[in-house]
């Protein structure tokens, strides 16, 4: 059984080891923003984080068959944009287009799916630190 302190090292590694993680993705994500000119789109980097998903259509995102292509698709990278004002809450927006998956260079394609898997990645840290931030009142209540 580890003790209190050994708990604490191990949570503060992890932690630190994903706060590392993180910083690496972003930078990562942002060079793959520029080289597959998602910036002609979205000028801000930031302005990524507005839409509610990004998508990727023409090749695959399970972990069983990561990056395969789809047959007779198209390789795009959609976000998802969300109004709730709107009459159609939610709309595709085509943020790159790369053409017939089958014919699209295959470091061209894994690129995609990597810089949609980034992005997940780092979307995935603000939502947890979005919703970290409305347990707070209940944490105070509780105390």
């Amino acid at each position: 059984m580890h003790s209190a302190l050994d708990r604490l090292k191990i949570l503060t590694n992890k932690m630190s080891s994903y706060e590392m993680a993180r910083k690496e993705n972003i930078k990562i994500l942002k060079n793959l923003y520029t080289e597959l000119k998602i910036d002609k789109k979205v000028e801000e980097f930031s302005e990524l984080f507005a839409f509610k998903a990004i998508n990727l259509s023409g090749a695959s995102l399970l972990h069983e068959n990561l990056g395969e292509i789809k047959k007779g698709k198209y390789l795009q990278v959609l976000a998802i944009a969300y109004d709730k004002e709107a009459m159609i809450k939610s709309k595709n927006i085509s943020l790159a287009y790369f053409g017939r998956a089958e014919s699209v260079d295959e470091k061209l394609k894994n690129n995609v799916v990597e810089f949609v898997l980034r992005y997940r990645f780092e979307k995935s840290f603000m939502t947890l630190e979005h919703y970290h931030q409305m347990l707070e009142p209940y944490n105070k209540i509780n105390e």
